[in-house]
């Protein structure tokens, strides 16, 4: 335990040393961004900036909560299986490791919100657009010039254009629009709008152009459903996935803590059935992290 605190003493002292004047918090929370930027998938790069860009990416305070809460869980938890100090800071260090994971999926839940709701706004200004216009490029040039999409859904829109004049057809257009947002409602609209095109048969489409826009209030409707129903899951998902951290506190209240501790320092079985009671339901809890928050709004 000495041993541990003097290494942990040392580097937070060799840390101040180099960089005397500086918050030594935000050196460490600016170098371990620096290098995770360098080697994060360049998904988590595009995620990150939206969230920044819609003001909603993690401040300091709360990359400093979510560090004190996890770290400290991990500490706390792994102290009441193993009551070893130096097992425990490793279980905190690996866990902390997990953070910039766990800022990933939150902000691809926010990225995958936001792509949803600039999808739902293409689909249904296309289909007004069409309905005066009668053209799917026109449509598209509406909605375009309208300035409601943003980037990267409004930078690919401009890219549909583009694709239909250069090949004197919409195939290809909608082929990478559906390629690229794979919703339900894009593959109906760009098949009716498809099929609109190559038979000719524009009055006969109004009806279904309608029912189209019903559609998707409807799936909307769904989505925002879906998304409570997921809020309400998730409390409950951390809630239970705990209690199983803390069962450990009754099996010592039920064989007394001197037997508990004689046994996992004279059977090394039990100290790898402990590991993987650990491992097992910090992998149970980031699944259900992860199916949280991935695919909001995709059907």
């Amino acid at each position: 335990m000495e041993l541990a605190i003097l290494i942990f003493i040392g580097i937070y002292v060799v840390v101040y040393r180099k960089n005397k004047g500086q918050n030594v918090y935000k050196f460490i929370a600016d170098q371990a961004a620096m290098v995770y930027n360098k080697y994060a998938p360049y998904s988590y790069k595009i995620v990150k900036e939206k969230a920044k860009e819609l003001k909603q990416e993690y401040t300091i305070r709360q990359y400093g909560m979510q560090v004190l809460l996890i770290s400290g869980g991990a500490l706390a938890i792994s102290w009441l299986y193993f009551y070893d100090i130096i097992i425990s800071l490793i279980y905190c260090g690996v866990a902390t490791m997990f953070i910039p994971y766990i800022a990933y999926l939150r902000y691809k839940k926010i990225y995958s919100e936001f792509i949803f709701e600039q999808i739902q706004v293409y689909t249904t200004n296309t289909i007004m657009e069409f309905a005066v216009t009668e053209s799917f490029v026109k449509a598209l040039e509406g909605v375009y010039s309208s300035g409601v999409l943003e980037d990267p859904v409004s930078t690919d829109v401009k890219y549909m254009i583009d694709l239909a004049y250069q090949n004197g057809s919409i195939d290809e257009a909608l082929d990478y629009m559906n390629k690229k947002y794979d919703y339900y409602m894009v593959h109906n609209m760009h098949q009716l709008f498809l099929q609109v095109t190559k038979e000719g048969s524009k009055s006969a489409a109004k009806d279904s152009l309608d029912s189209m826009l019903l559609d998707i209030d409807t799936l909307v409707e769904g989505v925002y459903s879906d998304r409570m129903e997921r809020n309400s899951f998730h409390k409950s998902f951390l809630q239970y996935g705990i209690m199983l951290y803390l069962l450990v506190m009754l099996i010592q209240y039920l064989l007394g803590v001197d037997t508990y501790l004689s046994l996992i320092e004279n059977m090394w079985i039990v100290k790898i059935i402990l590991h993987a009671i650990i491992i097992c339901n910090t992998y149970f809890l980031l699944n259900g992290e992860k199916y949280y928050n991935e695919n909001v709004g995709a059907e």
